[in-house]
C-alpha cells in the first residue's frame, strides 16, 4: 500500500477535531477500512500464538489515511482516538471469528504483550489475549468509564499520557494516577480470568 493521504480523510479529520459531529460518521468508515486491511494482512501472514503491537498499525493507518502536514496535535489526538475504539473492535471480532473455527483449521488466537499495559518491557514478557482484554475493559467500563478509556486510548491508540489527558478533558497529573490505577486493576482482572479459565478447563 502506498503511502497517499486522503485529502478528504484529513479535513474530515479537521472538522470532527472542531466537533462537527457528521466528520465523525464518514471518517469511521475510512479509518476502519484503513486499519481492517493493514490487521488483516499482518494476521494472516503471522503464525499462531503471535503478538500484535496495535499501536503500531494505528500509527502507520495515521500517516497512510492522513496528510500530516494539513494537521496539528488536536487532530492527531482525534484521529488516534477514534483509531483506539476501531482497532479494538478489529482485533476482537478477529479472535471470535478465529475462536469459531471448528475442526479442519487453526483456533488461533490474538495475543498482546504484557508490557504494553506494564510499560516494562521484559525479555520474559508474558501475552495477554484480547477477549480476555476486550471482556475486562467491558467490567472497567461499568465500574469507571473514564478510566476505561483511559485504558483503550492508550493501549490500543498509542497516545501518550499528555494526549490521552487532553482528549478526555483532564489534568496530566489525573490521567497519570488514573492510569496506573486502571492498570493495576486490569492486571489483576486478567490474572483473575487466566486462572478461573484454566480451573474451568480442568474440570
Amino acid at each position: 500500500m502506498e503511502n497517499c493521504p486522503d485529502a478528504n480523510a484529513t479535513q474530515l479529520l479537521t472538522q470532527y477535531s472542531a466537533g462537527e459531529d457528521h466528520a465523525a460518521d464518514k471518517l469511521t468508515p475510512l479509518v476502519y477500512e484503513q486499519l481492517r486491511a493493514m490487521a488483516s494482512g499482518f494476521l494472516s501472514a503471522e503464525r499462531a500464538g503471535h503478538t500484535l503491537q496495535p499501536t503500531a498499525l494505528v500509527h502507520e493507518a495515521y500517516v497512510k489515511l492522513i496528510d500530516q502536514r494539513s494537521v496539528d496535535e488536536t487532530n492527531r489526538a482525534a484521529f488516534m482516538g477514534l483509531a483506539s475504539t476501531i482497532m479494538r473492535r478489529i482485533l476482537v471480532d478477529h479472535a471470535r471469528a478465529k475462536k469459531r473455527v471448528k475442526r479442519g483449521g487453526e483456533n488461533r488466537r490474538v495475543e498482546l504483550r504484557e508490557s504494553q499495559i506494564s510499560g516494562t518491557p521484559d525479555k520474559d514478557d508474558l501475552s495477554i489475549d484480547i477477549e480476555r482484554m476486550d471482556k475486562a475493559l467491558a467490567k472497567l467500563t461499568d465500574l469507571d468509564p473514564r478510566k476505561a478509556r483511559l485504558i483503550e486510548l492508550r493501549f490500543f491508540g498509542g497516545l501518550d499520557e499528555n494526549d490521552s489527558a487532553n482528549l478526555i478533558g483532564i489534568s496530566r497529573a489525573t490521567a497519570s494516577r488514573e492510569w496506573r490505577m486502571a492498570r493495576s486493576w486490569l492486571m489483576r482482572e486478567l490474572s483473575q480470568m487466566a486462572k478461573t479459565e484454566g480451573e474451568s478447563g480442568r474440570e
